[in-house]
């Protein structure tokens, strides 16, 4: 392999797993460490779904505390107490050489973690604590509230020895904006081997009147995740080809939008599964013509992409700097938030079959050429070489 082997001690400050953004980032990056050799350990809260093959431990059970999907609450604060004292149990016991913590909170445990045992911290961020809370709303009328919050951003930034970041926007924000001293580009990835082409899967269970040319969603289902703006341009999509059906996958929030299909009187056209497992996700995506991710950030790292991509599916997706970073020239391209701009880059896509068919083969090329997890992960070894060699712990 070639690569030097390391124990690392994983902090992920949410219920892993359950199937979405980050988590697969974790669970991807992890699998890849162990492929180079390395020895991994997950700390994470207590709900979330076991999967084969990875080490993982879990805070004592919170009962009243149910949330998966993706948000601030406030119940993290104690819970992440609670993660910190049990980072602080397994360390001892597995004896790690590194702490790699996952987003701002984790970085915030990690750094006590680290300077108790004298090791070194890698953060690994895929986009800004205060930005995603600001996309959420949580600032709404509260504008001393993010003052307060992006000065302590700054100083998480600057907390650990090295931070990986999801994307090159994201590291430029880092540096820019919170000061960060040592940034590393650590991109997403897809496993090629499992997100690929392939014919549409039959008993799947899933309502699509035949003859219908499908736009699959594959991801959160909320605002910032651009759901509204998709349901607002599906009216103008069957307005140019009344085929069209839309597979939305994903949750939270499923009734909502169903309702909200209902009233622009689109509901026949929309299918909503709910969540989809992970593993399972690649023979949903082969339900697909052409993809969509309205995601409206424009600095946070967009994960499915990478799926979309590996699973030769044109793609359209908001103009911004981390969507042409992931999909190059091959991506087809909307005005950022603009519900007409969506649906006639979906037009475009469903008109063309040939061209879109194009699209989506350079796009698995590129996925196989530039998006390996496998190559993530030796530079996040790299990292880790470097680190420990600046320590004199390697």
């Amino acid at each position: 392999m070639g690569e030097k082997a390391f124990r690392v001690l994983m902090i992920a400050p949410t219920p892993f797993f359950a199937d979405r953004g980050c988590h697969v980032r974790i669970f991807e990056e992890t699998k890849a460490l162990q492929r180079l050799g390395n020895k991994v350990a997950i700390c994470t809260y207590p709900l979330g779904r076991d999967l084969p093959g990875l080490e993982v431990h879990r805070t004592i059970a919170i009962p009243w505390y149910k949330k998966l999907e993706a948000g601030p609450s406030l119940h993290k604060l104690y819970i992440d107490f609670l993660l910190l004292l049990k980072t602080l149990v397994v360390a001892r016991r597995f004896e790690p050489q590194i702490i790699h913590a996952h987003l701002h909170e984790g970085v915030v445990v990690g750094y006590v973690v680290s300077r108790l045992l004298g090791l070194p911290l890698v953060g690994d961020f895929q986009g800004s604590l205060t930005g995603e809370l600001r996309e959420h709303g949580f600032f709404k009328g509260w504008p001393l509230l993010f003052s307060f919050l992006r000065r302590g951003e700054i100083l998480i930034d600057r907390l650990a020895d090295v931070i990986l970041a999801s994307a090159t926007k994201v590291a430029e924000e880092s540096r820019s904006e919170f000061g960060a001293q040592r940034v590393v580009v650590a991109l997403d990835g897809v496993d090629t081997a499992q997100f690929r082409p392939r014919g549409a899967p039959e008993g799947m269970g899933i309502s699509i009147p035949s003859g219908r040319k499908v736009v699959v969603y594959l991801g959160l289902l909320n605002r910032y995740q651009g759901i509204d703006c998709l349901l607002e341009a599906i009216p103008l999509v069957l307005g140019g080809c009344e085929r069209a059906h839309f597979l939305i996958m994903g949750y939270p929030n499923v009734e909502h939008y169903r309702r909200m299909a209902q009233e622009l009187g689109v509901a026949g056209h929309v299918t909503f599964t709910g969540r989809i497992d992970y593993q399972e996700a690649p023979r949903y995506l082969a339900l697909g013509d052409v993809a969509v991710s309205p995601k409206l950030a424009r600095t946070e790292s967009n994960g499915k992409l990478y799926n979309y991509m590996a699973c030769g599916l044109p793609t359209v997706a908001f103009d911004n700097p981390v969507n042409r970073e992931i999909l190059g020239e091959w991506g087809i391209y909307a005005q950022l938030g603009d519900a007409s701009s969506l649906a006639r880059g979906l037009l475009e896509a469903l008109a063309n079959e040939a061209w879109a068919a194009e699209l989506g083969a350079r796009l698995r090329e590129r996925a196989c050429r530039d998006f390996s997890w496998d190559s993530t992960a030796r530079r996040i070894v790299k990292c880790y070489e470097e680190i420990l060699e600046g320590t004199g712990k390697g």
